[in-house]
């Protein structure tokens, strides 16, 4: 009886290998969605319904679902992709923070940033234009500085949420110029920079394409970016680090990743077509119009080193600041 049940479960594990292992072969049969952890409009979706699902659908043969699940400081989309299946038909694409600082930021996150997904490519990276609402009296850094030095306390500025990129930018900014401002969190980039264009809050750390089409239109007035080079769609704009603020550097990097778990050869296959994208012209053209620089991503094993990396740089810095997010 003994052997019997056995034999039954070798078979059964047998099997159950022979039906992954097809799986794997034949991925994909089926819609691909591509999760983003914010709303429309912003860099990082208009790379992912211009550039990743045309390219990647013809890439794979199956149609690429672009999903926007905003909310929580991308905590709501990050915990429903790691509780996916790993299968290869969930994908993230995800901000710097969401996976870095947000491992220090949250005490009780419902993942772990640095178990709970595979990176599958590094695919660009973004720093941000300091913009003010052209209400507000300045037309440099050193005089906002002022302004904000006579009233501590009483002006604000908008983020993509606690301890993303953005925030921390102004985190770094009111210390390195013994600041005190008021934090206001958003779901998405367009949301902090309309209200900083209506006048709700008076600064943000924006998009380098919001910062350039609301500066043509009178909507905003660019200060700074956050970079330690110009950014090209903002080439007369400076860094931060040219007005004394030495080596200041806060940008963010956007990473594919999927689920823990999913299986190797889906993973390098998706790394090989996001790597073959990225190096298009049509690619390197638009991120270069939007301020981003394209990055020929490292494989997924050297990825997971750099995330780890990253985790404890970020994660050093979140807590000499202080900052911490409920959840």
């Amino acid at each position: 009886m003994r052997f019997a049940r056995l034999v039954a479960l070798s078979l059964g594990l047998s099997c159950a290998g022979i039906i992954g292992a097809s799986a794997q072969q034949d991925y994909p049969n089926k819609p691909i969605t591509l999760m983003l952890p914010l709303g429309a409009g912003g860099a990082m979706d208009i790379l992912a319904r211009g550039q990743f699902a045309p390219k990647l659908s013809e890439a794979l043969g199956k149609p690429i679902i672009i999903e926007n699940r905003t909310g929580g400081g991308t905590v709501i989309a990050a915990t429903a992709v790691a509780k996916s299946a790993p299968d290869g038909y969930t994908l993230f694409f995800v901000p710097a923070g969401t996976l870095t600082t947000n491992a220090t930021v949250y005490k009780n996150l419902p993942y772990d940033p640095a178990k709970d997904f595979v990176p599958i490519a590094l695919t660009t990276k973004l720093g941000f234009v300091l913009s003010v609402n052209p209400s507000l009296p300045v037309k440099s850094v050193p005089e906002l500085i002022q302004h904000v030095k006579e009233r501590p306390g009483q002006l604000s500025y908008g983020s993509t949420g606690i301890g993303a990129t953005p925030h921390l930018a102004f985190e770094m900014f009111q210390r390195a110029a013994d600041l005190k401002m008021t934090h206001v969190p958003y779901r998405g980039m367009p949301q902090a920079t309309n209200d900083v264009v209506a006048g709700h809050v008076q600064m943000v750390f924006t998009d380098p394409p919001l910062a350039k089409s609301l500066t043509a239109d009178g909507k905003l007035r660019p200060l700074a970016v956050s970079s330690l080079n110009r950014i090209g769609t903002v080439p007369d704009v400076p860094t931060l680090h040219e007005l004394g603020f030495k080596d200041f550097e806060a940008v963010s990097w956007h990473m594919i990743v999927a689920p823990a778990g999913t299986p190797k050869p889906i993973v390098d296959r998706l790394h090989a077509a996001f790597k073959r994208i990225v190096a298009t012209p049509e690619f390197k053209q638009q991120t270069l119009t939007m301020g981003l620089d394209a990055i020929d991503s490292p494989s997924p094993d050297e990825l997971k080193r750099y995330l780890d990396r990253e985790i404890q740089r970020w994660g050093d810095l979140v807590k000499q600041v202080g900052i911490q997010g409920t959840q």
